[in-house]
C-alpha cells in the first residue's frame, strides 16, 4: 500500500512538472498575478505601517454623548476614551494586523507590536473598570456588562478565525457600549463609575509596573551589567531558584524594534486614558493638588509619539556617533514612571 501511494505521489509530481513546463499562457498568467499581488502588498504594507493619529478625548466624548442623546456624567469620558482606543486598534488603516496570515500583514512587525502595547493598556484598564472603578466597595456586585467586556478583550490576540480576534474584541466593545448607555441614563442607575482616589491609585500601580518593565527592556538594548536586587530590603525574603549576583541584561537585536514599537503603542493608549482621567477625576486631583503632576505624565508620554527620523530603529552605543532610539524612548518612559510614583503618593495623602 505504501509503495502504491509513493508511486502515485511521484506520478502527480511528474504531471505537475509537465503541466508547468507546457503551461504557456496559464503559467505566465499565474506569474503575472503573483507579481502584481506582491507589488500591491508592498505598497499597502507601506501605508499600513503608519501609526494612528492622536484624538481629543473631550471632543470624542462630546460626540459620543450627542450621538446617544445624553449628558456626560462622571466616568463617561474615560469609558468613551477606552472604547475609542479599542475601536482604533481594530479599525485603523489596514485594520487589526497581529493575526494576519497573508501579506502584507504577515510581513509587518512594527504595527503588530504597537497594537500589542495598546492592547495591554486596554486590557489593564478594562480590568480596573470591572473590579475597581465601577464598584463602591469590595463586597459590591460587579457590573454585568463589564463582566463580559473584560474577558472578551483578553481573548487570544493572534486568532485568525473561528473565532477571530476582531470578532471577540468587538463583542467586548459592544459590552462597553452597553455599560456606557446605562452609565449615562439617570432613570436606570444600575451602572456607576466611582471617581475616588483609592480606585485611581490602584490602577496607577498597575501602570507603574508596566512602564517599569518597558523601561528596563528598552534600556537593555545596548546591554548592561546588573546587580541582583530582587530580594533587597527584606532580610527574610526568599525566591524560588537562585540567580547570579552580577549578570548581563541585553535585549536580543532582533527584538529591539519590537520593544520600541510596543512602548510607543503603550504610551499612545496611556496618554489618551490619562487625558480622560484628568476630566473625570478633576475634583479629586485638584483637592490633592495633583493635577499638574498628571499633566506632566501626559506630556512625557506624548513626547514618545514624535516622528522617527530614521527608516529603521537605530541601536548605537549610549555615547556613540549613532543614535539609540530605544534609550531615548526609555528616558521618556522612565520619567513618566517616576512621575506616576509621585502622583500615587499625592493621592494617598489626606
Amino acid at each position: 500500500m505504501s509503495g502504491q501511494l509513493k508511486d502515485r505521489a511521484l506520478d502527480m509530481k511528474e504531471r505537475a512538472q509537465d503541466w508547468w513546463a507546457d503551461g504557456g499562457f496559464a503559467r505566465s498568467g499565474i506569474m503575472v498575478v503573483l507579481v502584481v499581488y506582491l507589488l500591491v502588498a508592498l505598497v499597502l504594507g507601506f501605508f499600513w505601517s503608519n501609526e494612528p493619529e492622536t484624538f481629543a478625548v473631550k471632543d470624542n466624548a462630546a460626540a459620543q454623548a450627542e450621538a446617544m442623546g445624553v449628558e456626560t456624567v462622571t466616568g463617561f469620558t474615560t469609558t468613551a476614551t477606552l472604547m475609542k482606543v479599542t475601536d482604533t486598534l481594530l479599525n485603523k488603516q489596514g485594520g487589526y494586523l497581529s493575526n494576519d496570515i497573508f501579506p502584507p500583514g504577515l510581513w509587518l512587525d512594527n504595527i503588530p507590536n504597537w497594537e500589542y502595547g495598546v492592547l495591554v493598556q486596554v486590557r489593564d484598564f478594562s480590568r480596573a473598570l470591572r473590579k475597581d472603578f465601577s464598584r463602591s466597595q469590595s463586597q459590591s456586585t460587579e457590573d454585568k456588562d463589564l463582566a463580559i467586556a473584560e474577558p472578551q478583550l483578553h481573548f487570544d490576540s493572534n486568532s485568525w478565525a473561528v473565532p477571530s480576534t476582531e470578532a471577540e474584541y468587538r463583542r467586548g466593545l459592544k459590552a462597553l457600549g452597553n455599560y456606557l448607555a446605562r452609565l449615562s441614563d439617570p432613570n436606570t442607575p444600575t451602572a456607576q463609575f466611582y471617581a475616588r482616589a483609592d480606585n485611581l491609585r490602584q490602577w496607577l500601580f498597575d501602570v507603574e509596573t508596566r512602564l517599569g518593565s518597558l523601561s528596563q527592556r528598552l534600556s537593555a538594548s545596548v546591554g548592561k551589567r546588573r546587580l541582583n536586587t530582587d530580594l533587597a530590603g527584606d532580610a527574610a525574603a526568599t525566591q524560588s531558584t537562585p540567580t547570579d549576583y552580577d549578570q548581563e541584561v541585553k535585549t536580543p537585536w532582533t527584538q529591539i524594534d519590537d520593544v520600541f514599537y510596543e512602548a510607543r503603542g503603550t504610551a499612545w493608549a496611556l496618554a489618551h486614558i490619562l487625558r480622560a482621567i484628568e476630566v473625570d477625576f478633576r475634583d479629586v486631583l485638584q483637592k490633592k493638588n495633583a493635577l499638574v503632576s498628571l499633566r506632566q505624565i501626559i506630556r512625557e508620554l506624548e513626547a514618545t509619539q514624535e516622528s522617527v527620523g530614521s527608516p529603521i530603529i537605530l541601536n548605537g552605543d549610549g555615547f556613540g556617533i549613532f543614535a539609540n532610539h530605544s534609550l531615548v524612548m526609555a528616558s521618556y518612559i522612565s520619567r513618566a514612571n517616576a512621575a506616576i510614583l509621585d502622583l500615587r503618593e499625592l493621592l494617598s495623602q489626606g
